[in-house]
């Protein structure tokens, strides 16, 4: 596993992709916050993230699989994959590396939205007068999304080896579970299933984290998503010896 993450690591590195992604994320929340008037935090006239982290997710969503489409179609297309599995490696080895590496990438990719509250902090008056507590909850729970995020891109990378392919299902089934059964979960049509639909929307977790109180349940279920497409992602590597 510690191999494909370095490999994973240098390649995104080694070209222009991760950098491309980096800025173009960096900017296209950056003219949201500070620039765009309808949503600049400048405007808003109180010191709050709230903006942030409510368009965040949205950017996600289509930033993550742009990351995690060439990771395992690439492999299958170019005829990599079937030799990497005949390495002592296991398909959880192989799905784990390029599990953590993506992730690692996502993770660094937010870090510098981290002087976005410097700033707030400062500008606050007085100085600090900002939610720290539910900043910082709202940012753990974007990692956590972010893991949910890149387990649901490398299955879909997993599906075919067309890399347009993956990106496309990779969008679609993030904000399938993200937005969708909260959407569903507002119909009418919908009756008893409302709740458990609500409950088990991705957004509604996401948010719960951002009060700034640490729910072990919404913890665990972010998590064990994750590992649920992380196992899909491992069960079609072993289709495909």
């Amino acid at each position: 596993m510690l191999a494909i993450f370095r490999k994973e690591i240098n390649q995104f590195f080694s070209s222009p992709i991760a950098y491309i992604i980096m800025g173009v994320f960096l900017t296209a929340v950056g003219l949201l916050l500070w620039v765009f008037p309808d949503t600049s935090l400048l405007e808003n006239g109180y010191a709050d993230m709230g903006t942030f982290f409510n368009l965040t997710p949205y950017v996600m969503l289509f930033m993550v699989p742009a990351i995690t489409m060439r990771s395992i179609a690439d492999e299958v297309r170019s005829g990599t994959l079937e030799w990497l599995l005949t390495k002592p490696v296991s398909e959880w080895g192989v799905v784990g590396g390029k599990f953590l590496a993506s992730w690692l990438l996502v993770i660094l990719t937010l870090l510098p939205t981290m002087l976005y509250y410097v700033s707030l902090y400062q500008l606050g008056s007085p100085v600090g007068n900002i939610d720290s507590a539910g900043v910082f909850g709202s940012y753990i729970g974007l990692v956590l999304l972010a893991g949910v995020f890149v387990a649901i891109g490398l299955w879909a990378s997993s599906l075919n080896d067309n890399q347009v392919v993956a990106f496309v299902l990779g969008v679609f089934f993030c904000f399938l579970l993200y937005i969708g059964l909260s959407a569903l979960a507002g119909l009418s049509i919908a009756g008893g299933l409302s709740y458990y639909l609500s409950l088990f929307a991705l957004d509604e977790q996401y948010r719960a984290l951002g009060r700034g109180i640490i729910d072990s349940r919404n913890v665990v279920y972010l998590l064990s998503l994750t590992v649920l497409f992380l196992l899909f992602t491992a069960n079609g590597l072993k289709l495909t010896k």
